[in-house]
């Protein structure tokens, strides 16, 4: 009779290697169930900082009045790229998510580079959290109290205080997320149907702002719609790009559900189901939302305040239409909880990655790639990237000219310019996903696929990735806007690059020299015989 060992290794797809792995580095089974996963994918998204944070962007400098058109494209490019990403989320289940999938579509070398670059843009994507974490409480509290609390000691404490949650039960920080989570999406959805019922603003329902085509055009001097003047007002320009680019930014963590696979309750079946839902739901959410804020604000406020007072296009809508003063005060204290929210969930992304990574490696096996013996999280990882996110911090601090003011050091420089530079990575390496989710059901026919949903619409969807990532390059000095002269934002291009290459010259050293370990690269899975529910079943997390 076989063994169960035996028995798991015959249900693994082809080309998966099941060595256990060693007690004190694997992460806690069962820990967390479909709506904690969904609740920290979609905190990643951060429903009220995308849209408080980035629409502005995407209007004032963007594709004006189409910045919702612009969601509504990257709804449709990210649920192709999702459909594929989630036939591959049936078959393979680790903490390394693109890093895991792209090593078994692709090989060791591509997984080891795109594991690189990925891992770099969750690190810095928390450093881009914590400034506009920063920037959004120094303008709650000054407008609460008068209180103009120098943004870097904000940001210190945010770092602190999210290193505790990542270093506790990762149910713990599920907690936080889904409570502030439903509380933002409460707010958002009441202001939108507010303003849906009253039949919009100034404008009417502005209903050009959701035609697909305009997310392609740009906002043009003086231009209040797409190319049109209003009321003789004068604007920034903007570029299509930009507007469709900062949408897509608006997505990025949705897909960390995979990253939690191994800490998830039946993840073959949790995973897929809660990445489709959060793309779709946040897709549907971010197009609405936008839209009505457009027509609530009318086109040439929503214009006029994009370039001159973000936060008030939306808490003074707020006031308006949800009962004064009050509602203002709540949606101050959401976009400041909402914003260390999706910090948290970066950081617990970026640290999973670091870990993912560090327990296949012998030289970080027992740091990086180490779990906690009470908590099993991996706290050595979460303390690096803490380290990580205080160091980037202190530099956009000190090296940003007035870098002391919120606006500019916190939200222009720290979250404007390590957005672009993660999102750019991001895409790239779901650019690369899309191909190995192609490799692995058609070239080596590792799992049985279909033409349809692991072929042609990943292709579409990785199509959808390059070209917006060519977009973003074709208009790069506009992307940084008032950040465009720092030597950072010049920098970005080479450093996405430079991560890859340093990936890549890594993994090609570690076949030369340990071919064991380079042979263990990406392929720590947890098997499909664990019994998720609650208690771990026999054979653990396996390489």
């Amino acid at each position: 009779m076989a063994t169960s060992d035996e028995l798991s290794r015959e249900a693994q797809p082809q080309g998966t290697d099941t060595r256990p792995v060693e007690r004190g580095h694997g992460l806690k089974p069962g820990a967390v169930g479909l709506m904690g996963v969904l609740f920290m994918a979609v905190a990643n998204a951060a429903p009220i900082t995308a849209m408080t944070g980035n629409v502005p962007i995407a209007v004032g400098y963007g594709n004006g009045i189409g910045a919702p058109a612009g969601f509504l494209v990257a709804t449709i490019v990210l649920t192709l790229f999702t459909v594929g990403f989630v036939s591959m989320a049936r078959y393979i289940t680790t903490a390394g998510a693109f890093y895991g999938f792209i090593t078994h579509g692709l090989g060791q070398v591509w997984g080891m580079a795109s594991g690189a670059l990925a891992t770099m843009a969750y690190v810095v994507f928390e450093g881009s959290l914590i400034g506009i974490f920063a920037y959004f409480s120094n303008s709650a509290l000054n407008t609460w109290f008068g209180w103009d609390v120098n943004w870097l000691v904000l940001a210190v404490i945010g770092i602190i205080v999210v290193g505790l949650f990542g270093y506790f039960d990762i149910s713990i920080a599920a907690a936080v997320l889904g409570v502030t989570l439903v509380a933002e999406v409460l707010l958002l959805g009441a202001l939108a149907l507010s303003v849906l019922f009253s039949g919009g603003g100034p404008d009417g329902l502005v209903a050009e702002a959701v035609n697909p085509l305009n997310a392609f055009k740009s906002l043009e001097t003086g231009g209040g719609g797409i190319g049109a003047v209003i009321d003789g007002k004068a604007v920034a320009a903007g570029s299509g790009a930009i507007g469709l680019f900062f949408a897509f930014w608006s997505w990025v963590g949705y897909e960390t559900t995979a990253v939690y696979g191994e800490e998830s309750r039946n993840p073959k079946h949790i995973v897929p189901r809660a990445t489709l839902i959060a793309v779709v739901g946040l897709g549907l959410f971010y197009t609405f939302v936008s839209w009505m804020m457009i027509a609530g604000n009318g086109k040439a406020q929503s214009i006029e305040k994009a370039n001159t007072d973000s936060i008030g296009l939306w808490v003074d809508l707020a006031k308006d239409k949800l009962g004064g003063a009050f509602i203002g005060d709540i949606y101050l204290a959401l976009i400041m909880i909402g914003s260390f929210a999706c910090a948290l969930a970066f950081h617990n992304a970026a640290s999973r990655y670091l870990y993912a990574i560090g327990r296949e490696v012998p030289a970080t096996k027992n740091n990086l790639g180490r779990t906690h013996g009470t908590h099993q999280t991996p706290h050595v990882s979460s303390m690096v990237q803490s380290g990580i996110t205080l160091v980037l911090t202190i530099g956009f601090y000190l090296l940003t000219t007035n870098g002391d003011d919120p606006l500019r050091g916190a939200y222009l420089y720290q979250y404007g310019l390590l957005a672009i530079l993660g999102t750019m990575a991001i895409l790239i390496v779901q650019a690369i996903t899309s191909l190995a989710v192609i490799w692995y059901f058609h070239v080596k026919k590792a799992a049985p696929g279909n033409i349809l949903t692991t072929g042609i619409i990943p292709a579409l969807g990785g199509l959808g990735m390059v070209y917006v990532v060519w977009l973003l390059l074709d208009n790069i000095d506009f992307a940084g806007g008032a950040a465009s002269s720092a030597p950072f934002f010049t920098a970005i291009p080479y450093i996405v690059v430079l991560t890859f290459v340093v990936g890549l010259l890594a993994v090609m050293w570690l076949k030369s020299r340990n071919r064991p370990v380079y042979d263990a690269i990406g392929r720590t899975v947890f098997e499909e015989t664990h019994a998720r529910d609650g208690v771990p079943a026999q054979g653990g997390p396996h390489t």
